[in-house]
Parts: C-alpha cells; sequence; structure tokens
C-alpha cells in the first residue's frame, strides 16, 4: 500500500473520474504528496470499490438510472452502493417529500476525506488516513490550489451576530444569520471535526471543542442516516453556536444563499479552509459582507484582535502621539484579506474592534447547482458536468443549470458556451459510427 509505482488501472479510471468534478484529485508534483495521493485512495477503495466508483454519477441519480448505465440489476447494485455509502464513498440522498433514493460519487471535499475521520470508530486507520491527507494536502499546493485557488469557494465565513451594532442587525440578510440558517433547517445533526479529528491522530489537536461540525437537511439526514454523526434539537445546535462563538472559532457555511448543507466552527490551526489562507496566501473562503475596523479613539493597544484573528489579517503597529513617550500600538486590518467573521470584535474587551459593512457585496452563489456550474466553468469542466459521461442529469437539474448560466456576466457565459459546445462536440464525435 502506499508504494510509488504506477496505480491500479482501477484506481487511476476513479482519479479520472474524481477529475471531472467541480473539485477534482489531481495528481501532485512532490514525492511526498504524491504518497499521499495514493495512499488516500488505497485506505479507503478496494479495487472492486474503485472500479465501480469510476462509472458513478457525479450529480444525484436514481437506482434504476445507474443500474441501466452499468448493466447489473438494481438489487444486486444496491447493497453494493449502501456499503461504499456507509464508508462515505457514495452519497445518498432521499427526497423528503417522495423518499425516493438518489445516488452520487462523493468528491473529495466536502466528501470523503471528511467522512474518512468523522466518526472515533472505524474500520478506517485512523492515523494512516491522517498521516496521507496531511502528505496529500501540505506536501505541496496541487490540492489546495484546486480546492481554493479559483473565485467561487466552497465555503463562506459567517460574520458572529453578537459583533454586529444594533443598528446593523436588521440589515443582515437571513441566510447570513448562522441562526437563521439553526432556524430554518428541517433536520439537524453534529458530528466529530473532521480537521480537529485529524490533527489529534498528527498530535497536533487544538483545545477546541471536538464536536461541533453542523449538518442541515439533507446534509444531517446522510450523516446521521450513515453513522457518521448523530441528530440533534434545534435547542442544541443554537448552543454549540453559542459556545463556538464564545470559543473565537469561525462560523463557516456552505457557500450559498439557499438551502445549505453544512455550518462549521473552524480554528485557525486546525481547518483545512484557513490552513490554505495561512499557508498558502489563497482566498479559501467567501468573506461576510462585514469588514473589521479598529476604533482608534476607544482602542487601547491590548493586543487581543490581533491575536485571535483566525488568519492573521490584523497587524499592531505603532504609532505616535505628541503628548506620550513612548508609541501606542494600534490594530490595521489587512482589507483584502479579512473574512469578516467577527471573531476580533468578540475578543475585543473594550468593544473598539467593530464590523462594518463592505463597500462591495461578495458574490453568494443561490445554491448548490449554481455553485457546482460556476467552480466548473473555472476549472474548464463544464461540459463534463452538464452531460456527465452522455447520461442525462434530469430535467430538474438542467433547468437549473440553465437559470444558474443564464446569471452568469457575459463574458462568463461566453466561456461557458464554448466549454459545452466543446463537449457536446467530442460526445456527438464519439456517438459517430468509424470516429474515436
Amino acid at each position: 500500500m502506499g508504494h510509488l509505482g504506477h496505480l491500479k488501472q482501477e484506481y487511476a479510471d476513479l482519479v479520472e473520474r474524481l477529475d471531472a468534478g467541480p473539485v477534482g484529485y489531481p495528481k501532485p508534483a512532490s514525492e511526498k504528496a504524491a504518497f499521499g495521493w495514493r495512499e488516500i485512495l488505497e485506505i479507503l477503495y478496494t479495487p472492486e470499490e474503485a472500479a465501480l466508483a469510476a462509472r458513478l454519477p457525479l450529480k444525484p441519480s436514481g437506482l434504476g438510472k445507474i443500474a441501466a448505465k452499468l448493466k447489473l440489476a438494481p438489487e444486486e447494485l444496491k447493497p453494493r452502493l449502501d456499503r461504499m455509502a456507509d464508508k462515505g464513498l457514495v452519497m445518498d440522498v432521499v427526497d423528503p417529500k417522495t423518499g425516493k433514493t438518489r445516488y452520487l460519487l462523493s468528491p473529495p471535499v466536502v466528501g470523503f476525506f471528511e467522512f474518512s475521520l468523522m466518526r472515533a470508530h472505524d474500520e478506517i486507520p485512523r492515523k494512516k488516513m491522517a498521516e496521507a491527507l496531511r502528505a496529500y494536502t501540505h506536501g505541496d499546493e496541487t490540492f489546495a490550489r484546486e480546492a481554493f485557488g479559483h473565485e467561487t469557494m466552497i465555503g463562506r465565513a459567517m460574520v458572529h451576530e453578537t459583533a454586529i451594532g444594533a443598528a446593523a442587525l436588521p440589515d443582515v440578510l437571513p441566510w447570513e444569520r448562522a441562526t437563521e440558517l439553526i432556524e430554518g433547517a428541517r433536520s439537524l445533526a453534529v458530528a466529530l471535526c473532521y480537521c480537529r479529528h485529524k490533527a489529534e491522530h498528527l498530535g497536533e489537536q487544538c483545545d477546541s471543542e471536538m464536536d461541533n461540525c453542523l449538518s442541515l437537511d439533507a446534509g444531517a439526514e446522510f450523516i446521521a442516516r450513515r453513522g457518521f454523526g448523530w441528530s440533534i434539537e434545534r435547542s442544541e445546535a443554537l448552543e454549540i453556536l453559542h459556545r463556538s462563538r464564545e470559543a473565537g472559532l469561525v462560523q463557516i457555511a456552505d457557500n450559498v444563499q439557499r438551502r445549505p448543507s453544512y455550518l462549521c466552527n473552524c480554528c485557525g490551526c486546525c481547518c483545512g479552509q484557513l490552513q490554505a489562507i495561512n499557508e498558502y496566501d489563497l482566498p479559501a473562503v467567501n468573506p461576510s459582507r462585514f469588514l473589521a475596523e479598529a476604533d482608534d479613539e476607544t482602542c487601547v493597544g491590548c493586543q487581543r484582535c490581533s491575536r485571535a484573528c483566525p488568519i492573521a489579517a490584523i497587524s499592531m503597529v505603532p504609532r505616535r502621539e505628541r503628548t506620550v513617550r513612548k508609541n501606542q500600538m494600534r490594530p490595521v486590518v489587512e482589507e483584502e484579506r479579512c473574512i469578516g467573521c467577527g471573531v476580533c470584535a468578540t475578543a475585543c474587551g473594550k468593544e473598539a474592534m467593530r464590523m462594518r459593512q463592505r463597500a462591495e457585496d461578495p458574490d453568494v452563489p443561490l445554491n448548490s447547482v449554481d455553485r457546482v456550474i460556476r467552480q466548473s466553468l473555472e476549472r474548464g469542466r463544464l461540459g463534463q458536468l452538464i452531460f456527465d459521461g452522455g447520461e442525462s442529469l434530469g430535467a430538474s437539474f438542467l433547468g437549473q443549470a440553465v437559470d444558474a448560466l443564464c446569471r452568469l456576466p457575459g463574458a462568463e457565459r461566453a466561456l461557458a458556451s464554448r466549454q459545452v459546445r466543446s463537449r457536446f462536440l467530442g460526445f456527438a464525435l464519439g456517438r459517430t459510427p468509424g470516429r474515436r
């Protein structure tokens, strides 16, 4: 396991399939990262599972459609998919109205990376998995740039509501409030924080709470159904939010306005998204609509805001005052780096750090289809997503996809058109007798 030779064909096919998704699984350049890249696959997937996963859809699809595509009987395929769902390699989504189940291939993030270490007890060798994940994601910048080096982010920061002044609070939109997300969810679940659990097995865990990774609606139902976490009441979820704010953690949600699937409570030392900012200087989190700002008249230079900032966006600089012999230390916020989480304002004991609205609102995708469309476009994979191996994704998805494409600016719409036309031409030529 973990050899440095060529991947077995089953794993090579799986990598190709994963790389067609909105966030792929690219082979890294360094030997250290490549070791982890191979090790992750071989820990999680048997060769048989890899071969099946390489043929699964990227978007939710019914059992009958998948079985027909794979030329398997549904009753033979279902237990195989269920076993893979128990490992987090496949996600099953149950429609709350119809009760019908659809399956899709889990992406690396948010997907099998997280699921691999969300349980305290599992058949997965956790220490080895943690080491492989660190080698791949920190051995070089390949995966960080794949996941976080594009315009549309996976997650978005949510400003601490307690850091917003009473006058500004009514202007905060419902989807910008963590409490509103919890209040509006039909189902809620909590699980071990994957990032801190990984850090624990590496001997690098901080003292932050471990059981505070929240999932909502379909995400929560999957987490609870497959044993990656457990269902909780609304009051318990709100209490987790409160404790996390008091602990100075960043609340990062699914980067969508409607029906987010998760809400994490993150620390700058363990969180993979915040690490991408700190280690690689990538804009890995879509910022909130707010920006930290210091009040020089109230500030006493205590440095609490600078020490609390999870991404080191606040520097303390000396300032001269005529009547004071020693320099006065004052915070300076790097606005391009600040994600607007409000942790600094919560930490300030003098109420000298406040949150003000940005001059320009960050662009947040409407829903998951909108986000996936944008991510695929930015990576040159829109045609692969739309056609998904030549299989129809259904009228509902295609209708939402058309809506998302119509909302794109003109230049991006033209790029999307070229990608789709290119993919369609390749698909058509592949279906033409005598053409390869």
